[in-house]
């Protein structure tokens, strides 16, 4: 371990950062480095700029994503370095509003029916009936399912919060049929790594990625679809179900109701709760070509 990356490490502990930020924090440092082939104490506001180009240029980068290594670039020079750092030479670029696909009913039965293995079956289940995270989801307990409330608590979200979330009856006999499937019987983790799911430790989320895209391309789905996708639709089904939005805030644990609320835009209960100006026009049948 380097110097430098020792003392960014120890900044970063020393705040309580979460591993998966300390992680990316970390291996965005090392790629800055290894771009310019210096240790990056030696590289400046124009080494950055010429990055943050890149990553967009080269690299293709979504806006979040490059918003993601810019704060940890910031991190390291203002926290480990102790150096200023002007937002006026490296501003976070704005990001594109963008509503994500959701699938009908129909299409997430199809999906979790198409998994290769049981496996991945009961994994896709859980994230459409709990609405987790991917990596909420790989760190989830057997004692973080409760059968007598009926709920699966999700702890260390994201902000590092616990929420409870409902416990479907359908999931909880999926969940008793993949705890008799896994041998050795897992002790902790609900899915257990290795490529025998016996590990000591969790699937990571490269594998649950790796389950839904198998999946959808066994179904034939043309949307854009990853394991995200189950939580939107998880969130816009109950919407559309009739839950409110507060109660859809507190199971998806989201900090702010204006991140609920963009599934208003996506609810179908909604959209065709009024109808298009265009129905109450009185047009004639045919259009004047026609005629």
């Amino acid at each position: 371990m380097t110097h430098l990356r020792k003392m960014m490490l120890e900044e970063l502990q020393r705040r309580n950062y979460a591993q998966h930020t300390t992680r990316s924090y970390i291996h965005t440092v090392e790629d800055f480095a290894r771009r310019f082939n210096c240790p990056p104490d030696r590289l400046g506001p124009r080494h950055i700029r010429e990055y943050q180009a890149e990553l967009f240029q080269k690299r293709n980068l979504s806006p979040g994503t490059v918003a993601v290594r810019l704060a940890a670039l910031r991190f390291f020079y203002s926290k480990t370095l102790k150096k200023g750092w002007s937002i006026a030479e490296t501003p976070y670029p704005k990001r594109t509003p963008r509503l994500p696909a959701i699938l009908s009913q129909e299409e997430v039965a199809q999906l979790i029916e198409a998994a290769s293995t049981p496996f991945h079956r009961t994994m896709l289940m859980t994230l459409y009936a709990t609405g987790a995270r991917n990596a909420e989801l790989t760190h989830l307990k057997f004692s973080d399912v409760d059968k007598q409330r009926m709920v699966v608590h999700i702890q260390g979200g994201k902000g590092r919060k616990d929420r409870d979330v409902m416990l479907s009856s359908k999931l909880l006999e999926e969940l008793r049929e993949h705890w008799h499937r896994l041998r050795p019987r897992p002790r902790v983790w609900l899915f257990p790594g290795h490529h025998d799911h016996c590990g000591d430790q969790p699937i990571d989320t490269k594998t649950v990625w790796h389950a839904c895209h198998e999946a959808v391309k066994k179904t034939g789905i043309q949307k854009a679809v990853h394991p995200h996708t189950l939580r939107h639709c998880f969130a816009t089904h109950l919407l559309e179900a009739g839950a409110d939005l507060r109660t859809i805030q507190i199971l998806l644990g989201h900090q702010d109701l204006k991140e609920t609320a963009r599934y208003l835009h996506l609810s179908q209960r909604h959209l065709h709760a009024i109808a298009s100006p265009l129905d109450s026009l009185q047009l004639k049948d045919r259009s004047p070509q026609e005629e």
